[in-house]
């Protein structure tokens, strides 16, 4: 994962996607990793043009101004340095997945807007659809949260929160190499689900044993890979549950995976852009 060597930074000219700027410079400097800039453009961009709907070079006019305006931001937001521009007519989500694939960059760095989940269902979401389809590390986190805060820079506590698969190990290793980095101190959250409590039966033993499980599992997990680093386990719903643990610890960013079988909505992917939405802090996923 460590260290990053391009960034693929996705404008939409919002303001959530301005407040992460500060994030985009600091890992950029940190790595000294190449920086691109990808904006997707509409049907609608052509309607600022003064050619008429009927001339042939419309398409062509309307990209050059799109690639012009990205220019300008590239300027203005990163002065002094040498930043590609990528403008292309289409749906944001697959843009930014063909110039992962073209481009080689190994870290996308974007705000999901927060939108609801019924506008999310009918319109899709670009976040959700990088974070499910792209090979590429993803930092991302709520906009109205990034606007609303401070950039927490350097990192300073970095949480990992891991499910119980095969990937968990990289992980791990991915959160340590980056709070090695950063110098931060690194925690770690499992999250379980024991059965509700019910008249009929107490589940009380067997919770108490699921828990016991999945904590000498974490113990087990840090001893194989020599990392010393406090550890939660915690019973309820993920993304609370993982928030709640990130402002307990005072994260600055949650580390986590994505789930190996994404296509199958696995238990982790599932609980992916809740954890994102509901965080106090950015999130990578890796």
């Amino acid at each position: 994962m460590l260290p990053f060597r391009k960034i693929l930074f996705p404008v939409d000219y919002s303001q959530p996607c301005r407040a992460i700027v500060p994030y985009v410079k600091e890992v950029r400097h940190r790595f000294s990793a190449e920086l691109a800039l990808v904006h997707a453009y509409g049907p609608e961009a052509l309607a600022f043009s003064t050619l008429p709907l009927t001339d042939p070079g419309l398409p062509e006019e309307a990209h050059a101004c799109e690639q012009e305006r990205l220019r300008q931001f590239a300027l203005e937001t990163f002065p002094g340095e040498h930043v590609d521009c990528f403008t292309e007519l289409g749906e944001a989500g697959s843009v930014i997945h063909k110039l992962i694939q073209h481009e080689g960059a190994d870290l996308v760095m974007l705000p999901t807007h927060g939108r609801g989940p019924i506008r999310r269902w009918l319109l899709g979401s670009v976040a959700a659809k990088v974070l499910h389809d792209s090979s590429a590390a993803v930092w991302t986190g709520a906009g109205s949260a990034l606007m609303e805060h401070a950039p927490q820079l350097p990192y300073r506590s970095i949480l990992c929160a891991i499910d119980d698969s095969d990937e968990d190990e990289a992980v791990l290793l991915g959160a340590a190499a980056l709070a090695a980095d950063y110098g931060a101190r690194l925690s770690l959250v499992h999250v379980v689900h024991t059965p509700p409590p019910a008249p009929e039966v107490d589940f009380t033993p067997y919770n108490r044993e699921i828990l016991a499980a999945a904590d000498a599992r974490l113990r087990e997990l840090k001893g194989r890979l020599g990392i010393d680093a406090p550890h939660a386990v915690l019973d309820g719903a993920v993304a609370s549950c993982v928030r709640a643990e990130a402002l307990r610890v005072r994260a600055d960013l949650i580390v986590t995976g994505r789930g190996a079988a994404q296509a199958a909505f696995s238990r982790l992917w599932s609980h992916l852009y809740p954890i994102v939405r509901e965080s106090p802090c950015p999130v990578l996923s890796i």
